[in-house]
């Protein structure tokens, strides 16, 4: 099983260790589906660490909607813990701003970011690539799904 952070421990956890190449990725991953399994499969290939930021509960109701998260973070952190493809999860405080990210991206120094060809911050992403001297990295979603079609189904917007 991954192991499940908090945000202060990150940085003492990866220098610690040889954690080889490693990949980075984030997200809310709130209902978790075969989709996410299919994307967090394919960033591993990558590299030999597979980090996970995961968002706060607080920033999945700001980008999701009133009804979510509909499992907390700890819980969404024990779902993607059990994932032979996550090797560390880092339970991720409400970030303000975009400098917070970026803070956290310099202090892991990913080799890989990885992110879907829709993400939103694509652009900031890719500085932050660079930033560090790493590379990014695009995966294909799976079409058939998403956690807010799901959701809007279940009756969660």
């Amino acid at each position: 099983m991954a192991s499940i952070v908090e945000l202060r421990e990150v940085e003492n956890l990866l220098s610690q260790k040889n954690k080889g190449r490693i990949v980075l990725t984030g997200g809310c991953f709130d209902i978790l589906h075969v989709g996410h399994v299919r994307f967090l499969s394919e960033a591993k290939k990558l590299g030999d660490t597979l980090v996970v930021l995961l968002e706060s509960d607080e920033n999945v109701k700001k980008l999701k909607g009133k009804n979510r998260p509909v499992f907390f973070q700890k819980e969404r952190a024990e779902m993607l813990s059990a994932l032979r493809s996550v090797d560390l999860i880092v339970l991720l405080p409400m970030m303000e701003s975009d400098g917070d990210y970026s803070k956290l991206v310099m202090k892991i120094r990913p080799d890989i970011i990885v992110l879907t060809e829709r993400d939103p911050l694509f652009e900031k992403k890719k500085e932050q690539a660079k930033k560090v001297g790493g590379e990014l990295k695009v995966i294909s979603l799976t079409e058939t799904y998403s956690t807010s079609k799901l959701g809007g189904i279940l009756g969660v917007d």
